[in-house]
């Protein structure tokens, strides 16, 4: 979506993010995913057993250069960690534990592979790396952000990106719901020491409170004009997208379609308007 975040990325897509977080792009770009999907190898410094976070695409050639990457490194792939179910994160999830022998860990049961899930305030811990699960739903119902304390990141799919903004993907995603999560990484924030966020799409981030600020205060004002729309007579989700982001790419639209509908539904659902 449109928009940029405020403040100079920490660190360009691909690479080194933090101490214990290493960024494997993958070769999936658009105006959806951006440069492509950020697919994460985490590991404690000194341990030679890594995790992966959403292996991405079902891509051979991306799925192996994670591999590689990690054994380089001296690290063999304990776990795959999925932070939602779209497609450009998890579809190649299945071939990737097919590569690696690990389990799949995910809150949706669906896209497990493995007995083990994953929830809300859960800490999983491999080779001595922590990783604090955090349900951020929204997005997705099922959407998770993964909390590294020891560098002070968060790991948040699409819930937040590494440039503009994301959609709220109605029916599944709420509007409700997203705002309560961005709240509660703003608490994160704002009060437990995040510093970092490394996104599933996009730069990393060095400011995460101002991200996340940011964030808010884009959702508000998307809000109001919607609002407006629909008092100025639009009666259609496609007509409150053609007025509200008539200044964003049109490749755009389908998906600012999902946000529109999932806040019609906030607004009705809290009676700022009528059933449209």
């Amino acid at each position: 979506m449109s928009g940029l975040l405020p403040g100079d990325p920490a660190a360009t897509v691909g690479g080194g993010a933090t101490p214990r977080a290493h960024c494997v792009l993958a070769p999936n770009p658009s105006p959806m995913t951006l440069d492509g999907t950020n697919t994460w190898l985490l590991s404690e410094p000194g341990s030679d057993l890594a995790v992966v976070v959403d292996p991405g695409p079902s891509d051979e050639g991306h799925l192996r250069r994670v591999v590689d990457t990690a054994e380089r490194q001296g690290k063999r792939i304990a776990l795959t960690l999925l932070t939602h179910g779209h497609h450009d994160h998890a579809e190649g999830a299945a071939r990737f534990a097919e590569l690696t022998g690990t389990h799949v860990r995910a809150l949706d049961p669906a896209l497990r592979l493995g007995d083990e899930g994953l929830r809300h305030g859960e800490v999983v811990e491999v080779g001595g790396l922590e990783i604090r699960v955090v349900g951020t739903p929204g997005h997705t119902a099922d959407s998770l952000t993964f909390h590294l304390p020891a560098d002070g990141a968060i790991l948040t799919g699409d819930t937040v990106l590494g440039r503009g903004t994301t959609m709220v993907a109605h029916p599944d995603g709420r509007l409700g719901d997203y705002l309560d999560s961005l709240r509660h990484l703003h608490t994160m924030a704002a009060e437990h020491g995040v510093r970092t966020v490394l996104p599933g799409h996009g730069p990393v981030l060095a400011d995460a409170l101002g991200a996340v600020d940011y964030y808010l205060a884009h959702r508000a004002a998307r809000l109001a004009q919607v609002e407006t729309a629909v008092e100025a007579g639009c009666r259609t989700a496609e007509e409150v997208v053609a007025r509200v982001y008539a200044d964003v790419d049109k490749a755009l639209w389908p998906a600012a379609e999902l946000s529109v509908r999932a806040q019609l539904g906030y607004l009705e659902d809290h009676g700022l308007i009528q059933g449209l």
